[in-house]
């Protein structure tokens, strides 16, 4: 078992603040899969202190993406368990029981200062280059004056009271020891003046009497880990093993951000990414195999998945990657499959699919096809023949007239072949032969052929084509390049 003695419990804790960054999902997804393949248990638990950021529908759609990614929760709001309510705001009495044990033992202060002083107070050290931090003014409040503020109905906030010198060294599962100076931390707020925790507090207190084993988090929160393990310390509780996963990058080396282009998970299901080519991305982003193996199921990193083939260097976000990995598997779909994936897609676009030989049409796109959204640029031309200029049919030095010519002798070979026999392999074999005994050039007439099926420039061949759209409509779009 290695580092995994013991009960294993990990948990995915999100913000109810509107869709789910691709980063939440690779946090989402490394918890899970450390604890399946240790054969532990995933927890789903819904931090929603912070009100005024929350977004109304944001959980059902946090549980419907997660749901529709595939993975799966032992316990949560939907689901209960014996360590509930697994959502925050339902918690309050055990975090203000807990508050205000650490009050009494003097761990925590009352913080009376007003948001007018603390704006000056941090302008002022601004103004002095000083770090901006709370200037402790009432952490020297005897309990008594304390008490009485308190009474008399003053608002107040809870402070942490952290260590005023020496140095704090927190252990991260890859990172190894980190050390942090005391005199460098703040006394951050715990408890806001309505009795609401900040995260900070309520992630502590839930992950101990969750039993939560190992907590999975992004890189940005290392400046708070020291006061997490404090907190952990002022309680007299075994703090969780911390797994800090590297920090996500675009191309460019920056933080992904959604002026960039989509990062929410959600933006990506609305490309036509299917939820195994996003699994298998994310988990890419930050772990590797043993032997280098890049293409996995769900089920399969759950086997072979571990801490040692994690990484702390920062990870790319390569959508070129993401597009390989959506095309390997739109390609591992059948066609009828790939149809009713493709549909709303089409259809959004205005296709009209009811009655046409869709199977047809999306095995020329399969491969090519990098994601469900490109259907309609791949094959719309089949629903209708884009406009074009007379002079894309010409192939290099043939004049328009010769174009003309070869196309209508083409057309006469082609109305040769009975219907029944209209097949992208009998069209090739019967209209090759017919230009090579004729000592014709292919491009001659296969390049007019396939423009005036398709009206592009870039297209499949022309035989599959005129299977595709069948001998009737391949010959009206043959008559209308001959007008």
């Amino acid at each position: 078992m290695g580092l995994f003695k013991n009960k294993i419990r990990l948990r995915f804790a999100p913000s109810p603040t509107g869709f789910l960054h691709i980063g939440g999902l690779r946090s989402a997804l490394f918890g899970y899969l450390l604890a399946k393949s240790q054969g532990g248990q995933f927890i789903l638990r819904i931090e929603d202190t912070d009100q005024k950021r929350e977004v109304e529908g944001a959980v059902k759609s946090l549980l419907d993406i997660l749901a529709w990614a595939g993975i799966k929760f032992d316990e949560g709001p939907d689901l209960g368990g014996k360590y509930g309510p697994y959502t925050q705001s339902e918690r309050q009495a055990i975090y203000k029981e807990q508050a205000d044990r650490l009050l009494s033992e003097a761990k925590i202060y009352r913080c009376f200062c007003t948001a007018e002083r603390l704006t000056k107070m941090r302008a002022d050290q601004e103004a002095r280059h000083e770090p901006p931090r709370y200037d402790r003014l009432c952490r020297e409040l005897s309990d008594e004056e304390s008490e009485r503020r308190a009474n008399i109905g003053e608002p107040f906030v809870l402070r942490q009271k952290m260590p005023l010198d020496g140095e704090v060294i927190a252990h991260d599962e890859l990172i190894g020891d980190i050390k942090f100076q005391a005199k460098e931390l703040d006394d951050h707020v715990l408890i806001k003046t309505n009795g609401i925790p900040t995260y900070q507090f309520a992630n502590v207190v839930d992950d101990h009497l969750m039993e939560i084993s190992h907590v999975t988090r992004g890189h940005e929160w290392l400046p708070s880990f020291p006061k997490n393990l404090l907190l952990y310390h002022d309680f007299g509780w075994t703090p969780p093993k911390f797994v800090h996963l590297p920090l996500i990058l675009n191309k460019t080396g920056g933080k992904l951000s959604k002026r960039q282009g989509d990062v929410f998970v959600e933006d990506y299901r609305a490309q036509g990414y299917l939820p195994e080519a996003l699994i298998n991305f994310c988990a890419l982003l930050g772990w590797h195999s043993k032997d280098d193996q890049e293409i996995f199921t769900l089920e399969g990193l759950e086997r072979v998945f571990s801490l040692s083939g994690m990484g702390t260097s920062p990870a790319v976000f390569d959508e070129v990657k993401l597009d390989y990995l959506n095309g390997h598997y739109l390609r591992q779909k059948s066609v009828a499959e790939l149809v009713e994936l493709a549909r709303p897609y089409l259809e959004k676009a205005g296709y009209k699919t009811a009655g046409r030989p869709l199977e047809k049409f999306i095995a020329l796109a399969r491969e090519r096809m990098k994601k469900l959204s490109d259907g309609p640029e791949l094959i719309g031309f089949l629903f209708a023949l884009p406009p074009f200029e007379p002079e894309l049919l010409r192939w290099k030095t043939l004049s328009l007239e010769q174009t003309k010519n070869n196309l209508r002798e083409l057309k006469a070979e082609l109305e040769k072949i009975p219907e029944g026999k209209w097949q992208k392999d009998h069209l090739e074999k019967t209209i090759l032969a017919w230009i090579k005994e004729g000592k014709r050039q292919n491009g001659d007439y296969l390049w007019p052929l396939r423009v005036a099926l398709t009206g592009l420039k870039n297209s499949p061949g022309p035989f599959e084509v005129a299977d595709a759209l069948g001998s009737e409509e391949s010959f009206t779009r043959l008559n209308n390049s001959l007008k």
